[in-house]
């Protein structure tokens, strides 16, 4: 069996990649290990619940009619109306610290104004570098990928909390660096929260997926789940075929991976040098659920999600404990502009974590850290937000070990390699990247990533043509 495209890996970018390709007519087969499609943007059960795995909201969302937009830009490539994701509007969420709070809606003017509330001496600048932003091309995939937004942060702004306040969303929602982020990355996302916005799919990611699903398979696409990929098979520069776990054995014309940069030249025989010196991606997550007997609001919580530090300054670092509690995410899944309400309250923590430290313990005090670090992240936000746990009727928790082993990640790098690969480029000449290391974070830049690494590697002559 030969294909046209080959693809690995069934979280949003492979999916899309296949939509797109399927939609030229490309003959593509889409190989997934697990059970389930989805990768880091996933779901699982537990007591009858469904739960999403790695979605707190969607970013840039934007109203139905935006074709410029991300999403506008992802409807049209993948043929589907706004309403068919049945997407929720956020209701208000917000970036708190000791002393400063800044609210921010699905309205950018709205946090222009929160900053010049809170930080009036540095509101001129602010808008300063919010038009450097609007006329910045983060989407370019031959563009810099190596200044620093610390660096042209600071050349605006002099105040160093303002800093840590708008990078502290942007650096837990799409950050695969310690300390900065690149600043094409921190256009990115601070375009698709603050300026565009943030909403929630009604029925959760297995709808989103299944939509997918459905229509990769309509447009004539494979999909192969529980099939892993043992070996990519790379001879004179060129892939010729990919080896399955259980001895199959595929051809393809171009190979796309989402599996990640170094976790792809990993499985190409003959080895790469260059995963030797390409950097692993080290940040990781723990986070805890929390079902709750009644209406959030109804307990103190109005805000969609909150990015807090309970410390004056904010770090984005991997912790030398098993998580670091003095920062992290809430985010209140009924806060969204829901149809109808969800039947239960949920309260979902996400706090940095240490996968050497996950890793290294044994089975049995595994489970009891699970627990320990889960009462430790609480006490620590219930000084700054109302007390829960008496409402709580059911909770669970995973860590970057899980994140490993459903996305397979090396060290449970959410967001993959600190060294993206705009142009998804490989040392093998018909083998490429999508997903977390090509660049494009989020929901929707995923999809894109998918998208516009199909229209460049394999595309780009028919879409010329027409």
């Amino acid at each position: 069996m030969t294909y046209d495209v080959l693809i690995i890996g069934s979280g949003l970018s492979g999916l899309a990649a296949g939509i797109r390709l399927a939609h030229f007519d490309k003959k593509v087969c889409i190989v997934e290990k697990h059970i389930e499609v989805g990768g880091l943007n996933s779901f699982y059960q537990r007591k009858n619940r469904t739960f999403d795995v790695g979605l707190h909201a969607m970013t840039n969302y934007t109203p139905k009619g935006v074709r410029t937009s991300p999403l506008g830009k992802l409807l049209k490539q993948l043929r589907f109306r706004h309403e068919d994701f049945q997407l929720c509007p956020q209701h208000m969420s917000e970036i708190r610290f000791p002393e400063k709070s800044l609210r921010f809606t699905n309205e950018f003017e709205f946090f222009v104004q929160e900053v010049a509330e809170q930080f009036p001496s540095q509101i001129d600048a602010f808008r300063k570098l919010v038009r450097k932003i609007e006329t910045f091309d983060e989407i370019d995939l031959e563009g810099d990928t190596r200044t620093s937004a610390s660096t042209v942060l600071k050349s605006f702004l002099s105040d160093p909390v303002l800093i840590d306040m708008l990078c502290c969303p942007l650096m837990f929602y799409g950050n695969a660096r310690e300390g900065d982020m690149d600043f094409y990355q921190f256009v990115i996302m601070f375009k698709s929260i603050f300026m565009e916005g943030l909403a929630k799919p009604e029925k959760g990611m297995h709808f989103l997926l299944s939509l997918l699903v459905e229509k990769y398979k309509a447009a004539g696409g494979e999909l192969r789940m529980g099939a892993e990929v043992e070996s990519i098979n790379a001879g004179r520069g060129k892939v010729e075929s990919v080896t399955l776990k259980g001895g199959e054995t595929l051809a393809a014309e171009t190979v796309i991976s989402s599996m990640g940069y170094v976790e792809t030249l990993k499985r190409c025989l003959p080895e790469m040098s260059e995963v030797e010196t390409w950097p692993t991606g080290q940040l990781s997550f723990m986070e805890s659920l929390f079902v709750l007997n009644q209406e959030p609001r109804n307990l103190g919580f109005d805000k969609s999600i909150v990015f807090f530090s309970t410390r004056p300054r904010f770090e984005y670092r991997v912790p030398q404990d098993l998580i670091d509690i003095t920062s992290g995410v809430l985010c209140c899944s009924n806060n969204f502009d829901y149809s109808e309400p969800p039947k239960e309250g949920l309260l979902r923590l996400t706090n940095l974590a240490c996968f050497s430290g996950w890793n290294a313990l044994l089975r049995k005090d595994y489970v009891q850290a699970k627990k320990q670090w889960r009462t430790q992240a609480l006490d620590s936000i219930l000084t700054f937000f109302p007390d829960f746990r008496d409402s709580v009727v059911f909770l669970d928790s995973f860590t970057p070990k899980t994140i490993q082993k459903y996305t397979g990640h090396l060290n449970g790098a959410v967001y993959g390699s600190p060294r993206k690969v705009k142009n998804g480029a490989t040392p093998v000449k018909n083998l490429f990247i999508c997903g977390t290391d090509q660049g494009f974070l989020g929901i929707i830049g995923a999809t894109l990533s998918g998208i516009s690494m199909a229209n460049l590697h394999v595309l780009q002559k028919q879409l010329g043509t027409q």
